[in-house]
Order: C-alpha cells, then sequence, then structure tokens
C-alpha cells in the first residue's frame, strides 16, 4: 500500500512529465510545424510554375529561335511563350485559391499572400529559370544538362529578388528565418521529387 507522501510524489512526477510532453509540443508548433507550413504556403505560387511550363510548354520559344554573338540561343527551345504564361497564371491561380482560403478559414498563422505577392513569386519563379538557362547556353551547356544549385534554386532565387524589389515589406515581414531555412531544404527536394514524375511520364527529357 503505497503512503500519501509516495502518492504525491508520484503524481508530482506525472504532472511534471505531462508538462514537458505539452512544452515540447509548443515547442515543436512554434520552431517546427508552423515554419514548414509557413515555408510550403509561401512557395506555393513559385513551385507550381516550372512544372505547369514542362506540362504545357511547346510552340514558339521565347527567343524566337535567336542566337547571342557566341553562337548559341539565348535561351533555347525549352522556354516557350506557352509554357511561360501557363506557368504564371498557374502560379497566380494557386496564389488567389490560398488567399479565398485563408479568409474563409481564418488561416492567420500562417503568411499573408496578397495578389502582389503571388504575382510575383509566379513571375519569379519563371524569370529565375530564365536567366539561369541564358547563363547556361552562354557557357556552353546543352539542354537538359545538369546545373547543380543554380538548377535547384533558380526559382527561389528570381522570386525573391522579385519581391525584394518591388514588396520587400512583405518579404521581410511574411518570410520569418526559420520559414526561409525550410525553403532551403524543401526546394531541392521538390525539385528532384518533381522532376522523376516528369521523367516518368515522358514531360521532362531528363530525371532532375
Amino acid at each position: 500500500m503505497l503512503s500519501i507522501d509516495s502518492r504525491v510524489s508520484n503524481l508530482n512526477v506525472s504532472a511534471c512529465s505531462l508538462l514537458q510532453v505539452l512544452e515540447c509540443y509548443i515547442i515543436s508548433v512554434e520552431f517546427f510545424i508552423i515554419p514548414l507550413l509557413s515555408a510550403l504556403w509561401i512557395m506555393l505560387p513559385a513551385w507550381l510554375p516550372n512544372p505547369v511550363a514542362a506540362l504545357f510548354g511547346g510552340g514558339t520559344p521565347v527567343d524566337l529561335g535567336r542566337n547571342c554573338p557566341d553562337g548559341h540561343r539565348v535561351f533555347g527551345d525549352g522556354k516557350t511563350y506557352r509554357g511561360l504564361v501557363a506557368g504564371i497564371l498557374a502560379g497566380i491561380a494557386i496564389g488567389a485559391v490560398q488567399i479565398q482560403a485563408a479568409g474563409a478559414y481564418g488561416l492567420d498563422s500562417l503568411p499573408h499572400q496578397t495578389l502582389v505577392s503571388v504575382t510575383l513569386l509566379a513571375v519569379g519563379a519563371l524569370s529565375g529559370d530564365l536567366v539561369k538557362s541564358f547563363f547556361k547556353r552562354r557557357f556552353g551547356m546543352d539542354r537538359g544538362a545538369k546545373w547543380p544549385v543554380a538548377d535547384q534554386y533558380d526559382l527561389v532565387a528570381g522570386a525573391f529578388i522579385l519581391l525584394l524589389i518591388f514588396d520587400p515589406a512583405w518579404l521581410l515581414t511574411e518570410v520569418t528565418l526559420p520559414a526561409f531555412l525550410f525553403i532551403l531544404v524543401l526546394t531541392p527536394l521538390l525539385h528532384r521529387a518533381v522532376n522523376i514524375i516528369g521523367y516518368a511520364f515522358k514531360v521532362k527529357e531528363v530525371p532532375w
């Protein structure tokens, strides 16, 4: 038979354990779950345009088949007006859905997307891809050739540079450091996964 002191001691231990669990849960929500969801929420309008552009691309190339003085194409046949427009519209469309969902369901803990922010994210993502293609052609790299780091982060650089130029207040307010770190981790993983899927369905010529 346990004494009253033993029961009280066991109760205190249980209470402390419960408090530790609650503390760990609160910390995990604040420092892991919310930044992770924020990163996904921020980048949806930037992540979506690239695969949509690949899926619906074709037709007239953005550079109209022209070469630079070095004899190489400006961008190449992989960058077309149809893909560019489809990708940007897809990014803006998913951003509009986010804005509506945030208002309808009170998603106040997530970054506050605006029409300006989602447009800059979508346009910036594909602009970064175009700039990367431009420099790949200058270095004599063929379409689909690997360019580590640049292949994964071109869309992040393009999107954030446009935000920094045209909407710096949103960028500095909504993109926290933990969310930004998650963006850096998630982007190459999603880039690889989407490219493998695209290659399997014959949308992309290479799986990277």
